[in-house]
């Protein structure tokens, strides 16, 4: 089935003649291209494809419907995709410990300058053959959002909908844990069958969610990660003109994350128009709520791979 789907993809994946002085890359974004989590991958795009004419441009060619979200990352450590706009949450079977990104207490800014940023592309490269060239998501927690209203952070009684990025936080607050795909979310509320569902505080709207939420619990935790990968095969045959455009591209577009704090104001506005109320936890609820966040995610980093997990913990808390 795989290797079919990756024949169907590479069928797809047909770069353009160009002029020979001039590479094409072939992009993907694991997200719809509409939707809030392409927006930074888009834009990337375009301010690639106007600084870059005469040495590299990138055809970005889709979202999901070129390369099915979960087989994307194959897809760029393969060299079927050239760049790709991905989350660790949908390649952990290829970087196991990349888990530890989402919990990051400090900005892409802030591990560049501690050499942070050196250590996740030293495990991407190896783990995955690409190069780690950009994170967006700064500033952008995730959130719990419920059908129904709760007092403390206990959340014994309720099904949740979860992926493996709050999996161990929410088990350990003992809610009972659903996996399913982002598109049965909306019928799950609608049945019933869930009662919530952890996503960032941008997006829900996109997806439709919010009219089957009726609270969000503050305070955020974690940070997203959305990330630019290059092909590490791609990456070696690329000019260090092709290669400085992409990593002033990548400067340009992390310094854009501080958008992400007027978008998530103007987030809040739109979900409390369309009547979700904000459950906010305060003095030790919130301090529970954050811990168990923090404890348990590491924790779970740590047993995938202690000696890394300390090396990023080190350089990603405050």
């Amino acid at each position: 089935m795989y290797l079919r789907s990756m024949a169907a993809a590479a069928a797809i994946l047909v770069a353009f003649p160009v002029a020979a002085e001039e590479v094409v890359l072939r992009g993907v974004s694991a997200f719809g291209l509409q939707t809030n989590f392409s927006r930074d991958f888009v834009a990337f795009t375009e301010w690639v494809n106007e600084n870059g004419k005469g040495e590299i441009q990138i055809d970005l060619l889709g979202g999901p419907e070129a390369v099915p979200t979960f087989e994307l990352g194959n897809a760029v450590q393969t060299g079927v995709v050239d760049i790709a706009n991905n989350t660790s949450a949908f390649y952990g079977n290829l970087v196991p410990a990349g888990d530890a990104l989402h919990l990051a207490q400090n900005t892409i800014q802030d591990q560049r300058a501690n050499g942070c940023y050196e250590a996740i592309d030293r495990i991407h490269q190896e783990q995955m053959n690409v190069k780690f060239l950009a994170r967006t998501g700064d500033y952008t927690p995730y959130h719990l959002y419920l059908t129904k209203p709760i007092d403390t952070p206990d959340l014994t009684g309720l099904t949740l909908r979860t992926t493996p990025v709050y999996r161990a936080m929410f088990e350990k607050l003992g809610a009972t844990l659903v996996q399913t795909a982002p598109g049965e979310v909306y019928t799950a509320l609608e049945r019933g069958s869930i009662d919530g569902y952890g996503w960032p505080s941008q997006g829900i709207l996109d997806l439709g969610w919010h009219e089957k939420t009726a609270y969000r619990v503050d305070p955020g935790f974690y940070q997203v990660d959305v990330n630019f990968l290059v092909n590490l095969d791609t990456w070696g045959t690329l000019t260090d003109a092709q290669k400085a455009v992409l990593e002033q591209g990548a400067a340009w577009i992390e310094a854009r994350n501080q958008l992400n704090i007027e978008r998530n104001v103007s987030e809040f506005k739109a979900q409390a128009d369309a009547g979700i109320e904000t459950i906010t936890f305060e003095g030790d609820d919130a301090a529970k709520w954050i811990d168990t966040a923090q404890t348990e995610g590491w924790a779970k980093v740590t047993e995938i791979d202690a000696a890394l997990s300390a090396e990023l913990r080190s350089c990603m808390s405050k």
